[in-house]
């Protein structure tokens, strides 16, 4: 069963950006309501796409290099990345069919 796992500053890169790499990356914070509700939705991702996209979780606060990379203000923000570049984007807390059509824009290219 796949689950969220955490990347950092040093694995981003290797983990976020390769050539064929479809992700999803939470990035989020310790006192943010939000992210907490959508967390469950995240979790039901990694075990539907298990092996197609990587459904992946950033402590922004812990990891300000890349959340200024990626100019993430606001958490939870989710990007989703194909082949090393950002290809969508949800900010905020949303229902599952949002993050479902994300992961579908991936899917399809």
């Amino acid at each position: 069963m796949a689950e969220l796992h955490d990347v950092n500053d040093q694995s981003f890169d290797a983990e976020v950006l390769q050539p064929g790499t479809l992700a999803l990356v939470d990035f989020w914070g310790d006192h943010c309501p939000a992210c907490r509700q959508i967390s469950p939705i995240l979790q039901e991702l990694a075990r539907e796409y298990d092996g197609r996209v990587k459904v992946l979780k950033l402590h922004a606060a812990e990891n300000m290099q890349t959340s200024a990379r990626y100019g993430v203000r606001a958490m939870p923000t989710v990007l989703a990345f194909r082949d090393g570049e950002v290809r969508g984007q949800l900010v905020g807390a949303r229902k599952k069919a949002e993050f479902e059509q994300l992961v579908s824009g991936l899917l399809e290219g």
